[in-house]
Parts: structure tokens; C-alpha cells; sequence
């Protein structure tokens, strides 16, 4: 039996995103051009609850329309990583996550840090107003190529919808750390989606 559900996953839970501009090419899996990072929990009644942290990069997929290829990602559920792998060709890795939000009126602020083996991956701090937002549709497209666990590509659709607002975010990259050729990227906006259903097919 495999450890984790079999697709689609029907996942709730909340996201944290920020837009970089990456002016140079820094090996062949991050060319230049804009990437998505973003922090995500994932939550009950997800039938899987756990952190992630992932880095996207626009593209366009085999049919012409726009789509993001994950280039980084990292959580903190074995049964997410190996339904990731198998599943949708998505290369994650294992880390350890830190969180904590406070709430003062329609004001969210949250604190995020990933580390693998205790040094620090990327720490993140967040400000936003996305509860009282209006509930709205979303969908997305995942181009992924292949892998050991599934060698061809995987196209993926992703539906749902949320409360997303932009949000107030600062971001730290370790310069000993995987993602620290974020570093110099020029971040464009970032925004929150709050209390978000969506599946991941």
C-alpha cells in the first residue's frame, strides 16, 4: 500500500507567495526569468497535513499556455515527498519548518524558517489582511520533467479558490544555503491566499 492518497489530492490550507526577477541564468534548471516562492501549510482536512517551501519558474508547456516547472522544493512529510516524486514528477525534499502567526483585528503576521539538519534554508516574515478578502477561483498549470520515480513529464492542473490579498513580506536566503542565488533576484509583489482549497490532479 502506498503511503500516501492517490490523486487528486483535495488539500485546504494557506499560502504565502512572492514574485523574484532573476536577471542572470545560474545553472540549467534556473535559467533567468521570474520564479515563485512560496511558503505553503497545509491543513485539516487535507488528507495529508505538512509545510512546504518550493520555488517555481514561469514557462510555457508543451500546448502554448502558460504553466510554472518547480524547480526547488522542500517538506516536512515523507508521504508527501514520495507521493510528490511518484505522482507528478515534483522533486521534493525533506526539511524542517518552523511557523507562527498572531492575529491583532483583520491583521495576520507570520513568522517562517526551513532548515535542513539545523542550518537555515530561507526565514521569511509576512503581514497581510487576506481573511477579510473575498473568496475567489483560481487555476494553475504544472509542467514537471521527469524523474527517477516518474520519467515522464507530468502535466498537472491545479483548481480551487481563496482569500488572496497582497501582503507585506521580507525574505532572507542563506548564502551557504540552496536558494541562496536568490539572493540578488529583484522581487516584484507578494501575496497571501488564505484559507485555500484546492486539487491537485
Amino acid at each position: 500500500m502506498k503511503p500516501y492518497p492517490p490523486a487528486p489530492w483535495h488539500m485546504h490550507g494557506s499560502l504565502w507567495l512572492s514574485a523574484f526577477k532573476l536577471r542572470e541564468d545560474v545553472d540549467e534548471r534556473h535559467p533567468a526569468g521570474t520564479y515563485g516562492v512560496a511558503l505553503v501549510s497545509y491543513e485539516d482536512p487535507s488528507p495529508l497535513t505538512y509545510h512546504e517551501l518550493l520555488v517555481a519558474r514561469t514557462t510555457t508547456n508543451r500546448a502554448g499556455k502558460g504553466a510554472v516547472t518547480i524547480t526547488d522544493i522542500w517538506v516536512d512529510s515523507a508521504a508527501s515527498q514520495a507521493g510528490g516524486r511518484e505522482l507528478w514528477a515534483i522533486p521534493k525534499e525533506l526539511c524542517d519548518f518552523d511557523m507562527e502567526s498572531s492575529f491583532r483585528g483583520p491583521v495576520t503576521s507570520t513568522d517562517w524558517t526551513a532548515t535542513i539538519d539545523r542550518r537555515p534554508i530561507v526565514s521569511a516574515q509576512f503581514t497581510d489582511v487576506s481573511r477579510a478578502a473575498i473568496r475567489m477561483p483560481f487555476t494553475g498549470l504544472v509542467e514537471q520533467p521527469g524523474i527517477a520515480e516518474h520519467p515522464e513529464i507530468a502535466d498537472v492542473v491545479m483548481k480551487g479558490n481563496a482569500k488572496a490579498f497582497p501582503c507585506r513580506s521580507r525574505w532572507s536566503f542563506a548564502s551557504d544555503g540552496p536558494l541562496a542565488f536568490l539572493q540578488g533576484a529583484r522581487r516584484l509583489g507578494s501575496f497571501r491566499m488564505a484559507g485555500f482549497r484546492l486539487a491537485f490532479e
